[in-house]
C-alpha cells in the first residue's frame, strides 16, 4: 500500500520515474545513495557493499551509498562502464517538518563530462549526434568542457564511409542517434539512443536561434544546412535535458565543410597509425607521438586536430611553416619559451568551468598564475616577427582581471567551496566585518589551552574540536580528578575525559555562528568574482587557442632541429619529388640504427610507379613514408627529407595489409575490395594513391588480374590519373 511508503521512498521513486535508464545518486546528508536495480549495479561495477534500507513495514530494499567528497572518482568508473549518472541534490532549506526538496541537477553521460580528474587532457572530450536522411546526414558535435561547438552536413553516394571517416577523427566520447533511425554497424562510438523529436526541424530551428541568439540561421551558416540544423537542435535539446548549469555556458559555434581540409578515411587513419598504434591505441609509434613535444593541454589537443586535419590552402600552410622555420632556427628562444609554457594550466578548460558554474577555488589560482605569466611569455616573443605577430595579439593582456583576482582570492584557498578561507581579507566589507565581531571569540579559544594549563597547573590539558560536540577541553584520565568546579564532564574515553565551560560554549557559539554567516557571504561573493571573471570567456579563450597554436608550432620547431627536418616547398601544381626521405616514426623508433633513406620522384606525365622487392625489403614503409611526409607538408610541418617539392593533394587513400570483418560477415578479399572500390570512386586526380598487394586476399591468378585491371583504370581513365605507389 501506498500509504505504508516512507515519504522519502516515494519521493525517491517520483524521481526515478523520470529517469529510468539511469543510476540516480540520491543525495542523503553526506552520502549520494543508490537503491534497486541502481544499487545493484552500482555495487557490481564499483565492488562495493550492498545494503538494505526499510522503506515500508517489513519491507527492505537493495542499497548502495558512496561518500559525496569521493563522488567524482565513483561516476567517472560508473562512466567508462557505459552508465549514466542522474545527481540529485538536497536543494534550498529543509523545512520544520518534513524531508528537504530534491531535484536532479545534472545527468554525467561519457561525452557530457567536465570533472577534471575524469577528462583525458591531451585529448577532446566530444559529444557529437548524428541526423541522417536517405544519402545525406548532419553531423554534430560539442566539447562541453571547452564549449566548442561545431556542425556539418555530408552529402554524398557514401555518406556513411564521410560519416566514419568524420567519426575517426573525432573519436567522440559519446554518440547521440534517433531511435527511429539504425546506422551501420560499423559506425564507431558510444552509441545513446534519444527520442526521434528532439530532431524535429520546427523545434530545433527555434532551439539553435534561441540558444545562440540570432534571429536567422544565417548568421550561424546553418541557412543552408537543414539537417546539420537538426542534429544541433538535437544535441542542444539533449544537453538541456542532461546539464541543467549549461544554460549560460558560452560556445563557440562554427559550421565546417570536409572541402575545408584533407578528408582522411577510417581505413587511411588506421593504416598509417596518425594518432595511435594498430597494435595497442597509443599515441607512441605513431605520428602525433613523434611530432608531440608540446608544453600545455591546450596544445596536446591542438596538435591533435592539426594532424587530423591536413590542410588544403597553400597560404595557410606556408604562414604555419614560416611560423615554424623562425622557431627553427632560434634555439636559444626554443629553449626560454618551452618551460614557460610548461608552467601554464588548462586554460581552455578553467573557462569551461566558470562558465558552467562549476569552477572550484583552485581554478582561480590557476587562473591567477597564468594571467601572472602571460605578460612574460609575450615579452619573450619578438612583436616585429612577421610569423607571430597575429598570435602575439591574440594572447591579449588582462591587467584588470589579474588584479580582481589577487584581491579577492587567498594565496592557498581550500579545495572546495563547502570550506572558508577562499577570499581576501580586505576585499568584501561584510566579510571584514563578521570576522572582526567574532575575532576576539576566537582569540580567546586559541588561547584557552595554555591560559588554562597555566591555572590548573595540569600538564596534559588540551583544548580540541570535533563536529559532534564542539569545542571541548581534554585531560588525561590519571590527572581527570584535579578539574576545576566549573568544569562539566561531557565524555569518557579510554584513556582521557573530555569537559566544557559555559563560558567556553558562549565562544563556541560565537565562533560557530560567525563561520555559518562568513560561508555564506564567502560563497556569495565567490560567485560573483566567478561571473566576473565568466564575462571575459571570449578573450580567455582567444587567449588559449593562440597559446595552443604557438605551442604547436614551437613544437614542430624543436622536432624539426631535433630530428633534421627540411622546409617543404608546396605548389599548386599536380608533382611529387622526395629527395632522401626518411620514415619518421621508424627513423626515431629505430634510432640506435641508420636509416637508409630513398627518393620518390615523378615526372611530369608520370602516373603510376611500380614497387617490386622480396618480402620483408621495406615496401610497405616505403609506401608509408612517402605519404606520412606528405601528410607532415599539410599539416605544416617540416619533413624528414633533404628537399621535398609537393604538389597539393586533396585526398589520401591506403590500402594496406590484410584484415577480415568477420562480424560483419565480410571476409579478407571482401574487405580489401570494399576498400578498394572507396578509393576507386572517391580519388581525384589530385590525389595521392598507395596500394600494397591488392588481389592477395584471393588466388594468384585472380589477384593478379584484379591488380592489373586497377593500375590500367588508375593510369588510363580520362578523369582520374592520381598518383599511385603500387607495391606488388
Amino acid at each position: 500500500m501506498t500509504q505504508d511508503i516512507t515519504p522519502l521512498r516515494l519521493q525517491y521513486l517520483d524521481i526515478k520515474k523520470q529517469y529510468p535508464d539511469t543510476i540516480v545518486f540520491f543525495r542523503l546528508g553526506d552520502f549520494y545513495e543508490t537503491f534497486d536495480d541502481d544499487a545493484k549495479a552500482t555495487s557490481e561495477a564499483l565492488d562495493i557493499v550492498l545494503t538494505s534500507r526499510p522503506v515500508a513495514k517489513g519491507v527492505r530494499v537493495p542499497m548502495a551509498g558512496i561518500p559525496f567528497h569521493a563522488v567524482d572518482n565513483y561516476i567517472g568508473r560508473l562512466i567508462e562502464k557505459g552508465h549514466h549518472v542522474a545527481i540529485c541534490e538536497q536543494v534550498g532549506d529543509q523545512p520544520d517538518k518534513g524531508l528537504f526538496p530534491r531535484e536532479v541537477v545534472r545527468v554525467v553521460t561519457p561525452g557530457t563530462v567536465v570533472e577534471p580528474n575524469l577528462l583525458p587532457s591531451g585529448r577532446n572530450n566530444y559529444l557529437a549526434c548524428i541526423f541522417t536522411q536517405q544519402n545525406s546526414a548532419g553531423l554534430a558535435y560539442v566539447d562541453v568542457s571547452t564549449g566548442e561547438f561545431a556542425a556539418t552536413e555530408l552529402t554524398d553516394q557514401d555518406v556513411f564511409v564521410q560519416l566514419r571517416a568524420e567519426l575517426r577523427r573525432l573519436s567522440p566520447a559519446e554518440v547521440l542517434v534517433s531511435d527511429a533511425v539504425s546506422l551501420p554497424g560499423d559506425i564507431d562510438g558510444n552509441q545513446t539512443v534519444i527520442p526521434n523529436w528532439y530532431f524535429e526541424p520546427g523545434r530545433s530551428q527555434e532551439l539553435v536561434k534561441t540558444r545562440f541568439q540570432v534571429s536567422s540561421l544565417e548568421g550561424l551558416g546553418l541557412k543552408s544546412l537543414p539537417l546539420a540544423v537538426r542534429a544541433v537542435g538535437a544535441l542542444l535539446k539533449y544537453l538541456q535535458e542532461t546539464q541543467k548549469g549549461l544554460s549560460e555556458v558560452q560556445f563557440s559555434f562554427s559550421t565546417y565543410s570536409l572541402n575545408d581540409f584533407m578528408v582522411l578515411d577510417a581505413e587511411t587513419r588506421r593504416n598509417l597509425e596518425l594518432t595511435e598504434t594498430l597494435r595497442d591505441n597509443k599515441p607512441e609509434g605513431s605520428l602525433l607521438g613523434v611530432l608531440d613535444r608540446t608544453k600545455t593541454p591546450m596544445g596536446k589537443r591542438m596538435l591533435r586536430a592539426w594532424v587530423n586535419k591536413p590542410l588544403l590552402d597553400l597560404e595557410q600552410i606556408n604562414a604555419r611553416l614560416d611560423a615554424v622555420e623562425f622557431f627553427y632556427k632560434n634555439g636559444v628562444l626554443r629553449q626560454n619559451l618551452e618551460p614557460m609554457l610548461g608552467e601554464l594550466h588548462d586554460l581552455e578548460r578553467i573557462v569551461g568551468r566558470l562558465n558552467n558554474g562549476s569552477a572550484r577555488p583552485g581554478d582561480l589560482v590557476a587562473l591567477r598564475e597564468d594571467l601572472r605569466a602571460i605578460p612574460r611569455l609575450k615579452a619573450l616573443l619578438p612583436a616585429s616577427e612577421p610569423a607571430l605577430q597575429s598570435l602575439v595579439n591574440a594572447i591579449g593582456s588582462y591587467d584588470p582581471q589579474l588584479a580582481l583576482l589577487e584581491q579577492a582570492i587567498t594565496e592557498d584557498p581550500p579545495a572546495t567551496t563547502a570550506n572558508i578561507g577562499i577570499i581576501q581579507p580586505g576585499y568584501s566589507d561584510d566579510l571584514d566585518a563578521i570576522l572582526a565581531s567574532s575575532r576576539h571569540a576566537r582569540e580567546w579559544i586559541a588561547g584557552l589551552e595554555s591560559a588554562e594549563r597555566q591555572r590548573t597547573g595540569i600538564k596534559t590539558l588540551k583544548v580540541g574540536f570535533n563536529k559532534v560536540f564542539g569545542y571541548y577541553i581534554e585531560i588525561s584520565r590519571g590527572m581527570a580528578d584535579q578539574a576545576p568546579d566549573n568544569y562539566i564532564r561531557k565524555q569518557t574515553l579510554v584513556n582521557n575525559e573530555r569537559f566544557i565551560t559555559p563560558e567556553l560554549k558562549e565562544y563556541e557559539s560565537l565562533v560557530l555562528n560567525a563561520e555559518t554567516q562568513i560561508h555564506e557571504v564567502e560563497l556569495r561573493v565567490y560567485k560573483q568574482v566567478c561571473s566576473q571573471l565568466a564575462l571575459n570567456s571570449p578573450d580567455f579563450l582567444s587567449a588559449a587557442h593562440a597559446i595552443a597554436s604557438l605551442d604547436c608550432l614551437l613544437s614542430f620547431g624543436s622536432v624539426a632541429a631535433l630530428n633534421k627536418y627540411t622546409r617543404p616547398q608546396l605548389t599548386a601544381e599536380k608533382g611529387l619529388k622526395i629527395i632522401a626521405g626518411r620514415h619518421p616514426v621508424v627513423e626515431r623508433m629505430r634510432s640506435e640504427t641508420r636509416y637508409i633513406p630513398n627518393d620518390v620522384i615523378f615526372e611530369e606525365g608520370e602516373i603510376v610507379r611500380l614497387i617490386t622487392g622480396p618480402n620483408m625489403s621495406g615496401k610497405s614503409t616505403y609506401l608509408r613514408q612517402v605519404v606520412l611526409i606528405v601528410l607532415m607538408a599539410q599539416i605544416g610541418s617540416f619533413v624528414p627529407a633533404d628537399q621535398a617539392e609537393i604538389g597539393l593533394v586533396d585526398r589520401v587513400f591506403t590500402r594496406i595489409g590484410a584484415q577480415d570483418a568477420i562480424h560483419q560477415g565480410q571476409s579478407t578479399f571482401m574487405v580489401e575490395m570494399l576498400e578498394t572500390a572507396n578509393i576507386l570512386n572517391n580519388a581525384s586526380p589530385r590525389s595521392l594513391l598507395i596500394l600494397d598487394e591488392i588481389g592477395r586476399g584471393t588466388s594468384t591468378y585472380d589477384g593478379l588480374s584484379i591488380a592489373w585491371a586497377i593500375v590500367e583504370h588508375l593510369h588510363s581513365h580520362p578523369k582520374l590519373k592520381p598518383l599511385t605507389l603500387f607495391a606488388t
